[in-house]
């Protein structure tokens, strides 16, 4: 029986483990930051493997036959570690990427690289929609100006800014719903990552729609030399050519 390692934590890696078929062990790796994540099917292991070494060791010791880095796009660690661990064992490395967004009309974007300049865009404003993740709200933790409403699935750990309101809640969200929020709360700069999917797409309609300002953080690049598709279907096709079924 071959083997398949999802390494997961995305929609993207539920629903390939769900679609491979049942010829295969199937086993997705999720990095346990959210306390109840939602369980794909098949084998599942909680935490990380502790850097790419432990990884390369991991690969052999479970056959594993192939790699599918289904991590969020902003898990550039993980996914560092996932090519450098195939690199050193020759396991194939498939990354599954969904694709980021691209501006339209109406929109207000101004792209920034990482989460320092977003705070940097964000100095002078008054009042801020920050969906950038728990992880992330040190970059904030200076800001003495703005008053934040932060959204994320668990509550947020210190540093975080010093006016700050928590908003704890799992998509997906509803256009009507995310303007709404956007009113309610008086909101002015909306900051969110580029990850892409259906999750982010409220929230720029909502913003589009009432003319607000979006902060918007570049995702960091992919290995070099990454065998990269796009969509779960994609990945099934390549799976299933390349004889992991």
């Amino acid at each position: 029986m071959l083997t398949v390692l999802i390494l997961g934590g995305t929609g993207e890696a539920r629903r390939l483990a769900a679609a491979l078929p049942p010829g295969l062990r199937v086993v997705t790796s999720l990095a346990g930051r959210v306390t109840q994540p939602v369980l794909p099917p098949g084998e599942v292991r909680v935490g990380g493997f502790g850097g790419a070494a432990r990884l390369a060791a991991y690969l052999p010791a479970e056959r594993v036959d192939i790699v599918v880095d289904a991590t969020h796009p902003f898990a550039a660690r993980m996914s560092g570690n996932a090519a450098e661990a195939a690199a050193t064992t020759g396991v194939p490395l498939l990354v599954l990427r969904r694709p980021g967004w691209t501006e339209r009309p109406g929109d207000r974007w101004h792209r920034v690289p990482d989460l320092p300049a977003a705070a940097v865009g964000v100095a002078g404003a008054d009042r801020v929609f920050l969906t950038t993740g728990r992880q992330g709200l040190s970059a904030f933790a200076h800001l003495t100006r703005p008053w934040f409403l932060v959204r994320s699935v668990d509550p947020p750990e210190p540093p975080t800014p010093p006016r700050m309101a928590t908003l704890l809640d799992r998509g997906p969200f509803t256009v009507a719903g995310e303007t709404a929020l956007l009113r309610d709360h008086a909101i002015e700069v909306l900051v969110t990552k580029d990850s892409g999917g259906g999750m982010t797409v409220a929230k720029l309609t909502a913003a589009r729609d009432l003319g607000l300002r979006v902060v918007m953080v570049d995702r960091p690049p992919l290995p070099p030399g990454a065998v990269t598709v796009p969509t779960v279907e994609a990945a099934l096709e390549h799976l299933l050519g390349a004889g992991a079924a």
